[in-house]
């Protein structure tokens, strides 16, 4: 009797459980928008197996032929910046809306009440971003003030063309 119980317990388990295999069956797509500026050794926009989760990287203030945007004005800065980032979700059929977590890098902490005025103006009402607020003495290039990276979940899986 107790064969019979553990074989029909084992049977159920196999049943609910699917292979393991089964949960990735397509790779992540790897993005670079043409709206923003060619990247150089990294992707701007990684889509997950999943076709929701999209990781995208750090973005600053360069416009789409990699001229900086703002000059040493942050908050012009931070606004290119935010666009950008609309930009590359945009690319997979998202928006800022979608995103969940940013990781924020400035070079100047005195520049955080901007930051908050700009992030403001572009974040959901209500339901902002877990973020994380770095400071750093620098970032890829000098006249750089600003990078964000962020990742976000879509409502709608993105649609590729095969």
């Amino acid at each position: 009797m107790r064969a019979l119980v553990w074989a029909c317990l084992t049977a159920l388990l196999l049943l609910a459980s699917p292979p393991a295999a089964s949960a990735q069956t397509q790779p992540s797509r790897y993005i670079n928008p043409p709206s923003l500026t060619k990247p150089n050794g990294y992707t701007h926009v990684v889509v997950a197996p999943d076709n929701r989760t999209v990781y995208i990287a750090g973005q600053v203030a360069f416009d789409s032929t990699g001229q900086l945007v703002g000059g040493a004005d942050f908050k012009a800065q931070a606004q290119r910046v935010y666009e950008n980032l609309r930009r590359a979700l945009t690319s997979v059929g998202g928006s800022l809306d979608d995103v969940v977590k940013t990781t924020t890098f400035i070079t100047d902490i005195k520049n955080l009440p901007t930051l908050r005025e700009v992030r403001a103006q572009v974040s959901r009402s209500g339901r902002p971003p877990a973020n994380t607020l770095v400071v750093v003495s620098s970032l890829a290039r000098p006249e750089l003030m600003i990078e964000v990276e962020a990742i976000a979940v879509l409502s709608q899986s993105v649609r590729f063309a095969q």
